[in-house]
């Protein structure tokens, strides 16, 4: 080995030596400064390993500084609140629908107390976790029975492997879509035991498909909410109503998986018609499952509402006890649920579907107060200004529906002394490496900061960092 090489191995920190430096300047466990430490080090020793003439010898205060920058990092939560300034209101990558303020704190109370989870307070035995909110479910939908499981997902092979597993479910083939995650209907259905059978074709689907398929083997009639995926034109497809007649003339089954899932009629505020759950009741289907955290708003869960008499057999299934909802959902669930009694009040309290109707001029008067609150901070070193935008629903729900928005957008001007030292991609990388990241999109080569999903209380917040992270630009 070169002798300048063994020199800058010989340089590298001493762990024990530098654990007892750091120990004083940062309230960490010892445990993570020491961790943080030998990482350092060993990344620069493969540095000096496969580039040496690259390498250099650190100085001590290099050295600090490169540990406690480690230290920070390394110490920071991963599981992080950001502001969401994407336009998509129902995001999945940034957790879905925010809670209900009281939906939040009926969920921390839940985490930090004992519960009646599984206790019947009026008889004193052990009770079932799911009485606290099946009631308020049947009142919602209208269904006989109801349960819930961790999510959708786990609702749809939850019931399959109840009510068909060994034979045959016939599904429209237009309806054999792959939603985000790589989630299949046909992979879910093969591995619930069930054995699927398609019918019409991509874009069109009549009752008389479903009649001729119809076998000895034939166990369930099944219609999938196609999520982010629509067919347009030409198209064709059978109804709940329509389903559920046929199958119960031929003594079978119906279900049929919502996704989103709504327990209100959006279209009254502009929005595109989705039936409600309560309508797939009505219609006679015999098992209906959504999302608890999506259109509904509340956490994620999957929500199975049908007739008593199947919901019993889904519930009877070994495989619920491994699906099943814990504490917090449970405490958080029925917060939400019980804001949809009133209709003004969900559409109030409830941030999802807040965001979903607000007008957007509401929109555009927070874009104005976040100005205001920007310019004295940043003065001529940037312009800000407010443009239209588009939101979007999010979720796999309405996908092909857009929101009137406004959006604030940056850039620096000249007299910054550094023309075109912000692009939008930094700009976007930068606003994300904030103290709390503020999530915006880039559109048109502009970053953008759309308003309609910034809560009011995220205002100064939002302000505060922007005009700080303005304020370090020469």
């Amino acid at each position: 080995m070169p002798e300048y090489t063994q020199q800058l191995l010989r340089s590298l920190p001493k762990v024990d030596e530098w654990m007892h430096k750091l120990a004083p300047r940062f309230a960490v466990p010892l445990l993570l400064i020491k961790q943080v430490v030998r990482d350092e080090v060993e990344r620069e020793r493969q540095a000096i390993l496969s580039a040496p003439d690259e390498a250099k010898i650190h100085s001590e205060g290099e050295w600090a500084a490169r540990f406690a920058k480690s230290l920070r990092r390394k110490s920071q939560p991963r599981f992080r609140p950001v502001i969401n300034a994407t336009g998509v209101v129902i995001h999945t990558n940034l957790g879905r629908s925010p809670l209900a303020d009281d939906a939040a704190a009926t969920l921390a109370e839940a985490g930090k107390r004992y519960s009646n989870l599984e206790f019947n307070l009026a008889t004193g035995k052990r009770g079932s976790r799911y009485s606290h909110i099946e009631d308020i479910l049947l009142d919602l939908t209208g269904a006989e029975a109801a349960l819930v499981v961790n999510n959708n997902a786990a609702a749809v092979l939850l019931a399959l492997d109840s009510l068909a597993k060994g034979r045959e479910v016939i599904v429209s083939r237009g309806q054999l879509v792959e939603i985000g995650g790589s989630f299949r209907i046909p992979e879910v259905m093969a591995k619930s035991g069930a054995k699927l059978v398609e019918v019409g074709s991509t874009n069109r689907t009549h009752v008389q498909d479903y009649q001729q398929a119809i076998g000895q083997e034939t166990a369930l009639l099944l219609k999938v909410h196609t999520s982010n995926f629509r067919v347009i034109g030409f198209t064709a497809e059978v109804g709940a109503a329509d389903l559920a007649d046929l199958a119960k003339n031929n003594g079978l089954l119906t279900m049929e998986d919502l996704g989103s899932g709504s327990l209100i009629d959006l279209s009254r505020y502009g929005l595109p018609r989705e039936p409600t759950v309560r309508e797939v009741v009505t219609a006679g289907i015999d098992v209906v499952c959504f999302s608890g955290d999506k259109l509904l708003g509340g956490p994620q869960a999957g929500i199975i509402v049908g007739k008593e008499k199947v919901i019993e057999q889904i519930k009877k299934n070994p495989l619920n006890r491994a699906l099943r909802i814990d504490k917090l959902t449970l405490a958080s669930l029925e917060a939400t649920l019980r804001h949809y009694y009133q209709l003004e009040d969900a559409l109030e309290n409830i941030p999802t579907l807040a965001m979903l109707t607000e007008d957007g001029l509401a929109v555009k008067k927070r874009a104005v107060r976040l100005l205001r609150k920007l310019r004295p901070a940043i003065g001529d070193r940037c312009r800000a200004a407010i443009i239209p935008a588009l939101s979007r629903v999010g979720g796999g729900a309405m996908p092909e529906y857009s929101l009137p928005s406004f959006a604030v957008t940056f850039e620096l001007t000249a007299t910054s002394g550094t023309p075109g030292a912000i692009s939008p991609n930094r700009l976007e990388q930068d606003f994300r490496a904030l103290a709390t990241p503020i999530i915006g999109r880039i559109e048109h080569d502009r970053f953008l900061l759309d308003l309609r999903t910034v809560r009011e209380d995220e205002i100064a917040l939002l302000a505060r960092q922007i005009a700080d992270y303005f304020r370090e630009w020469p």
